[in-house]
């Protein structure tokens, strides 16, 4: 993995990296936007505590672990990823709620336009502002944006210390198999 001085990362700040996606997909994961080091290397969940990658390899979605330069790999498994914030922080706490109101304005004609069977928006948190969903627990939601189902999961930062690697694939699971993926964990 290339090192990044601090300059470099604080350069990266504000950039925006192009969407992993295209029409149809099974699931179309939705970060919340991309951190320093995701924009100065292009690569969505590119942090080397996020949990994002080994999450969905433990939960079956993909054969096995891949690094963030794999990504558009995601699109053969039907998969993909997008964020509710397209400009890139250092922090999600540096967001204001209006930029997520936005966020989700936006992201409901992305997910107009794409039509993934799931939307699946990584972060409680980031559900509830983008969605005005204040009550909103992780799981499938009510809200549809047309034919889309949305289900909120919990973030993988290696901030998130309520969820562990194992429960958060087995919330991923629980969507993997509603959304009729299948399980493409390594055999034994």
């Amino acid at each position: 993995m290339t090192r990044f001085t601090p300059q470099q990362l604080e350069a990266a700040r504000d950039r925006v990296i192009p969407d992993v996606a295209s029409g149809g997909l099974s699931v179309l994961f939705c970060g919340i936007n991309p951190g320093l080091m995701s924009a100065a290397t292009g690569h969505h969940f590119a942090r080397p505590g996020n949990r994002f990658w080994p999450v969905l390899e433990r939960s079956g979605f993909t054969p096995r672990l891949l690094n963030p330069a794999e990504q558009e790999d995601l699109l053969s498994y039907g998969l993909g990823i997008t964020n509710v914030v397209a400009r890139a922080t250092a922090r999600a706490d540096e967001l204001s709620d209006e930029e997520f109101r936005e966020g989700g304005r936006l992201l409901t004609r992305r997910v107009e336009r794409l039509r993934p069977r799931w939307l699946a928006v990584v972060g409680i948190t980031a559900y509830r502002t983008a969605f005005g969903e204040r009550r909103a627990v992780v799981g499938p939601q009510e809200r549809t944006i047309g034919a889309t189902r949305i289900w909120a999961l919990p973030n993988p930062s290696g901030l998130n210390a309520h969820w562990t690697l194992q429960t958060m694939a087995e919330e991923f699971s629980r969507l993997r198999e509603a959304a009729g993926v299948p399980d493409r964990g390594a055999q034994p």
